[in-house]
């Protein structure tokens, strides 16, 4: 159980949300169907627009999904002392509240994994590994049916220009799953309109990041007009959110989504998050096949390590990407 006093809640407090310039207007949350031929054009707008849609029809094996939930549950509901063993091999296991290396603090307890199958943890490790190996599996060829569809659509050779990075044997993904305690004791707003964060705003560094929740809400992204806007739970579907990498090889087209997750007062949210990245080595830029014409690279070419070194070193909520853009003479 991961608890908050009193005098430590102001430091998780945000100011109230913008609203929306028109409230008129709610922009839906794009939904793509992967099993309908006409997806790719969807799956590229979303990127586009949004950053950011839920698909339906992934081909996930519905008992992989309640089988890590089952795990995720049991061992989150175990003692702080038994969660604590699961604290290494470092940086991965058991941790919680410390979501950054620079101060950055959440409301949460989570597991972060070496999404590679023959990772080495502890024997008592094991029943838990051993079903997000199924899980891993299954979403990561999902992410790269993704990345291959977006590539078709683009026309761009190979098709695996994306994917391929996903299925490198050096690929650096990882695999996170998040457990928000509720927090009965508290209201989800003040009377003020401020909320209470438990994991702030960011964006996700890798190429591409597959989510998803139980049927808790707590999930917000940021939209173009800098209004948050409340992503409605749904346990049978998976999000994706575009992350800087992808945006850098699009050089621009897509959008890394700024997302964060705020409280909820009865019910306990548990997120599981595929992070799918590059072999450290893999040198990031905007691809030649892309450019049109006279077209300008926004970005300066660097390494997988280099980016996600520099995106550790900084606070969650910085624009990471501005150290990497390339100033463009008008």
């Amino acid at each position: 159980m991961v608890a908050v006093s009193k005098p430590l809640i102001e430091q998780f407090l945000v100011k109230p949300t913008k609203p929306n310039t028109n409230p008129l207007i709610i922009p839906d949350i794009p939904l793509i169907d992967l099993s309908k031929p006409e997806s790719k054009q969807h799956l590229v707008k979303a990127c586009q627009d949004f950053g950011f849609f839920k698909v339906v029809n992934h081909g996930v094996p519905t008992n992989f999904i309640n089988k890590l939930e089952t795990e995720a549950v049991k061992f989150f509901g175990s003692s702080l002392a038994k969660k604590e063993k699961f604290g290494s091999p470092h940086p991965f296991g058991y941790g919680n509240k410390s979501i950054g290396r620079n101060g950055d603090v959440g409301w949460v307890e989570y597991l972060l994994l070496n999404a590679k199958p023959e990772s080495d943890y502890p024997e008592n490790f094991q029943g838990v590994v051993n079903v997000v190996n199924d899980y891993v599996t299954s979403v990561k060829s999902m992410a790269c049916d993704i990345l291959e569809l977006l590539a078709d659509e683009m026309k761009l050779q190979p098709r695996n220009v994306f994917s391929k990075l996903l299925k490198d044997e050096q690929s650096d993904s990882v695999f996170r799953i998040n457990h928000y305690p509720p927090c009965p004791e508290l209201q989800e707003t003040e009377p003020n309109g401020r909320k209470l964060v438990r994991f702030g705003e960011h964006t996700d560094p890798q190429i591409i990041s597959v989510l998803r929740s139980n049927n808790t809400s707590g999930l917000e992204i940021s939209l173009r007009d800098g209004s948050w806007m409340s992503v409605p739970p749904d346990s049978e579907s998976f999000f994706i959110n575009v992350g800087d990498s992808l945006q850098v090889m699009t050089n621009g087209r897509f959008k890394s989504v700024k997302h964060r997750v705020v409280a909820n007062g009865t019910k306990s949210r548990l997120s599981m998050i595929y992070f799918g990245g590059p072999p450290l080595s893999e040198k990031i830029a905007p691809l030649p096949s892309l450019m049109q014409g006279e077209e300008d690279s926004l970005y300066k070419e660097f390494t997988w390590f280099e980016y996600k070194k520099s995106a550790f070193n900084t606070r969650l909520s910085e624009d990471r990407l501005v150290l990497f853009e390339k100033i463009i003479a008008s």
